[in-house]
């Protein structure tokens, strides 16, 4: 999607450690993103790619955390992409910015530089809010990153499943009442899922799920502990405090 130039802000995240130009209207990137990206695994040398990127707020903020990987930031829309690319460069990390939608064919992903099995990690974060179900935003940035049409989370998923190499890692972050959607997703050429639940504390139940699988694993199933965004006090739970801050990983 393309328009006019949108007014922008920078934002800093990890404590400060990222710093982000976003759009100052519409969709802009927050604690999932983070959260995304504390719960994506990958060392030095792996070649990560962050389907439907944005700005680039999760795919750069791993690779804060994570020096020497090759990083791919994947993104449909132009004006995004850009911010994406000025961001990399405002963070003085090496990344390469593809404008591609994800539903698109295997053709247009290899002549991106995706081709089949090339990934190690697979990150996203894609649009949940099912059309049918949700009433649309009025702006046409915030309506794209929140709401899917119908099937569109088993074509990002399949998109994933070809890039990855077999053992490669998909993850992503979800709405919590969509877990079947993603198991019924991941059914098809993942296994070793394992979910955390995020609550936003301990009375309300979760409004997201973190999700990591592996192209091709047998392994079984594993629900993680839940993550509390919030304590007793209404304050930021340490552990969310810590992830969100980067000084601690999301494990999964």
């Amino acid at each position: 999607m393309t328009g006019a130039r949108p007014a922008v802000g920078a934002d800093a995240f990890l404590g400060g450690r990222l710093q982000l130009y976003q759009p100052l209207s519409g969709h802009r990137a927050g604690h999932d993103a983070m959260l995304l990206a504390a719960a994506t695994p990958g060392k030095s040398g792996d070649r990560i790619v962050d389907f439907g990127a944005g700005v680039g707020a999760a795919g750069l903020a791993v690779a804060t955390r994570l020096a020497g990987i090759d990083l791919t930031l994947v993104e449909r829309d132009d004006i995004l992409a850009d911010l994406a690319r000025r961001n990399a460069v405002l963070n003085g990390i090496a990344a390469r910015v593809c404008i591609l939608d994800i539903t698109a064919g295997a053709a247009a992903f290899a002549d991106a530089g995706l081709g089949p099995d090339s990934a190690d990690v697979v990150l996203m974060n894609p649009p949940f809010n099912d059309s049918e179900r949700h009433r649309p935003s009025p702006d046409e940035n915030r309506r794209a990153a929140h709401v899917a049409e119908p099937a569109a989370l088993d074509r990002w998923v399949h998109a994933a499943r070809r890039a990855l190499r077999s053992g490669g890692v998909l993850s992503l972050i979800w709405r919590s009442d969509g877990l079947a959607e993603v198991l019924a997703a991941l059914g098809r050429g993942f296994g070793g899922v394992a979910i955390r639940p995020v609550h936003p504390d301990a009375g309300k139940p979760a409004i997201r799920i973190l999700v990591r699988a592996v192209k091709g694993s047998r392994a079984p199933l594993r629900l993680c502990p839940a993550l509390m965004l919030a304590d007793e006090t209404g304050l930021p739970s340490k552990e969310s405090h810590e992830i969100l801050s980067g000084a601690q990983v999301l494990a999964m």
